[in-house]
């Protein structure tokens, strides 16, 4: 039987036309899937975040019992203002042998491919599950994962495996980073910008912190591990946006920093962030001792683990079994299985298309990766259909 690529498409068509930004209600994409697998008499779960406008979606195709694998995947994508797109971004174009669309790559290409396997895998004689596993917000920081994986572990059943579908060129990978998603606000006082040393510039303050990072990174580069696994092969930083001030003649009240460390496993970044954190303590000392108004106020938007290296996994023997590939690499990238594998359920990731074609303007997937990622679908259902 060839595998369903025509009915994968169509699926994807209907995903790309979601704007399943981050940060928004994804309920109506949650809606179409869930329209899918009631239509298949597939029983499923819905996790919701605390204002109920998004959910994470657990369903489970066979018999309800544990020793499964989860096929799992993040519904939202990132925005496409300020990108130079040459087609619409929110409708799947296909040119020849390619399919373009926003998340045609990351990750709606294998979120398709799962969904169009639905049918099969409900008609297949299973005597261990196939899960659905599919996240909200995973791109700010692996924001619902969490929840999704207590989820799992409190309700049941238990998969012995969890395949994150990101985008790895069909390669089995094995690690990838963890990470702080930051923002730093620092609050100054205003004063007339002729007269400096009346006020306290949020700005300056906020610049020195840039400078500060930004010579952590190179001490974290310079103490690198060679022998690691990842590459770069060690923490970095990065400060991903800067907004503050009012005008030229104005010392700044208030400038915010987006800044983010990704972390190398094992490392969990705890000692980084401490030094951090103490830098911007020391600073808030020095700009109350010129006016005690002044502050920095820092928080966490996101923390998610990294995903370690474990040769003995379930799911990396799984995963190596039914694709046929035995080679395995790290990412530096993050992704949702570090969560999955910090509550015990092993994961790892395997899906079509490429990183490189995550974020960018005309995103786009092969067909023949779609086809790809259906076989390997199909091989891992008769695996399922087989164990004992």
């Amino acid at each position: 039987m060839s595998p369903p690529v025509p009915d994968a498409i169509a699926i994807l068509a209907d995903l790309v036309r979601f704007r399943s930004l981050s940060g928004r209600s994804n309920l109506d994409i949650i809606g179409y899937m869930t329209d899918i697998l009631r239509r298949h008499g597939v029983a499923f779960s819905l996790d919701f975040d605390d204002q109920r406008r998004r959910a994470n979606l657990f369903a489970t195709i066979g018999p309800s019992v544990d020793g499964g694998v989860a096929l799992s995947g993040h519904t939202d994508v990132v925005p496409v203002e300020g990108q130079a797109w040459t087609r619409p971004p929110f409708e799947l174009t296909r040119e020849g042998e390619r399919l373009y669309g926003r998340g045609a790559t990351d990750m709606k290409g294998f979120l398709a491919c799962a969904l169009a396997m639905v049918p099969r895998f409900a008609r297949a004689d299973l005597a261990r599950p196939v899960h659905l596993a599919f996240t909200y917000d995973e791109e700010p920081g692996s924001i619902g994962a969490p929840g999704l994986a207590r989820h799992i572990i409190a309700h049941g059943p238990r998969p012995a495996a969890v395949i994150v579908g990101e985008p790895t060129e069909g390669k089995v990978v094995v690690g990838h980073k963890g990470g702080f998603e930051m923002r730093t606000r620092f609050r100054g006082v205003p004063a007339h910008s002729s007269d400096p040393a009346r006020g306290v510039s949020a700005i300056h303050w906020a610049a020195r912190f840039v400078v500060f990072l930004d010579n952590l990174g190179r001490r974290m580069a310079a103490d690198a591990d060679p022998a690691s696994a990842f590459r770069p092969p060690c923490n970095t930083v990065n400060v991903g946006v800067m907004r503050g001030g009012a005008g030229r003649s104005i010392i700044a009240e208030d400038c915010a920093l987006d800044w983010e460390l990704r972390v190398t496993p094992p490392d969990d970044g705890r000692a980084a962030m401490a030094r951090i954190m103490r830098w911007l303590a020391r600073a808030e000392a020095e700009m109350q001792a010129a006016c005690p108004r002044a502050a920095i106020m820092t928080e966490t938007i996101s923390r998610y683990p990294g995903l370690a290296f474990d040769p003995t996994s379930p799911a990396l023997a799984i995963v190596r079994a039914a694709s046929g590939v035995d080679a395995c690499e790290t990412v530096p990238f993050g992704a949702d299985a570090g969560c999955f594998a910090r509550e015990g359920l092993p994961a790892v990731l395997f899906g079509p298309g490429s990183i490189r074609q995550a974020h960018v303007p005309d995103e786009h997937i092969e067909i023949a990766e779609i086809a790809s990622c259906l076989r390997f679908l199909e091989r891992l259902g008769e695996r399922l259909a087989a164990s004992a």
